[in-house]
């Protein structure tokens, strides 16, 4: 069942209002909405992505405010709402999955929750999670789900798509097999190289998805925990570009949005926290062909509309 406490916004009030709106979530919901894009021809959606993130499934008893066993309705909630609106892509922000007792229990888990995602009617997209390769190796996860690639980018209806991965130590070492620990986080240069060259061979809208913190700085309270190391290069390699729209992230659980460089960095509400089926958080973006966008924030989500 989707949110239905939506407040309608015209197309000149939201142009005119984006402003303030940048600061601040929109409660939304599925029929205002459509009622808000058929003012205007002008203002339905190029594409349209289902957003969720750190589902954390496990088959396992509750621990604090983490429901693991839960998660697997709400991400059925969630795909169920994505096929109804009409989604092209999703993308699930890391953290599909939370330990097991065992690798072979723990890539149960990840089939089990993977088979609900691939419900899914359109293109399903991964970000690798700091969970995802805790026990597993990057293979075994790809392997057991529909991942294809660690990072990628691709073009639809007219943007441009980057999955970053942040599941590195400082080292360099990819994360697998318990070698890792979850605040030591990091994009090594190799991909950041990679970054830096797929943008510059795109000059459509971008919009960039990564599960750790890249508005976040390592030299910062928060950004001890949260951030990736070298957050400074990729935002200015994001910057530089002149084409980056948004950031897209997890990780840190409650919802986030600032504004760096013109660029939307936004962190979205995890799936895990809290039981029963209104503590849940997923949204549905619409894209929009004058580089709009806005967020429908569902159940805990919040919502953004962003100019």
């Amino acid at each position: 069942m989707l949110s239905k406490h939506y407040q309608p916004t015209s197309r000149r009030a939201f142009l005119q209002q984006s402003g303030l709106l940048l600061a601040g979530g929109v409660i939304g919901g599925v029929a205002a909405s459509q009622a808000w894009a058929a003012e205007n021809d002008a203002a339905q959606p190029k594409l349209r992505a289902g957003l969720f993130t750190d589902v954390h499934y496990a088959d396992r008893a509750p621990a604090g405010n983490r429901y693991y066993r839960e998660s697997l309705q709400k991400v059925q909630e969630a795909v169920g709402a994505f096929n109804k609106e009409g989604s092209e892509v999703a993308f699930e922000l890391g953290d599909l999955i939370d330990e097991a007792p065992d690798v072979e229990k723990e890539i149960g888990y990840l089939r089990t929750i993977d088979a609900e995602y691939a419900k899914f009617q359109g293109k399903r997209n991964y970000v690798l999670g700091n969970h995802c390769v805790y026990s597993l190796t990057k293979e075994q996860f790809i392997e057991n789900s529909g991942m294809e690639k660690p990072y990628y980018s691709f073009d639809q209806n007219g943007f441009h798509f980057v999955v970053l991965d942040g599941c590195y130590r400082a080292d360099g070492v990819d994360y697998g097999a318990k070698n890792s620990h979850w605040t030591d986080t990091e994009i090594p240069e190799a991909q950041r190289d990679w970054l830096k060259a797929d943008l510059a061979k795109s000059t459509l809208p971008t919009i960039v998805f990564v599960h750790q913190r890249l508005d976040l700085d390592k030299d910062t309270p928060a950004g001890k925990s949260y951030a990736i190391k070298s957050s400074k290069k990729v935002r200015k390699i994001l910057k530089d570009s002149g084409h980056v729209l948004a950031v897209i992230m997890g990780h840190s659980h409650h919802n986030f949005y600032k504004e760096l460089d013109g660029i939307h960095y936004c962190v979205l509400r995890a799936c895990i926290e809290g039981s029963g089926e209104k503590k849940n958080g997923y949204a549905i973006a619409d894209l929009f062909a004058d580089g709009s966008i806005r967020i429908r924030g569902q159940r805990e989500q919040a919502s953004y509309q962003w100019s």
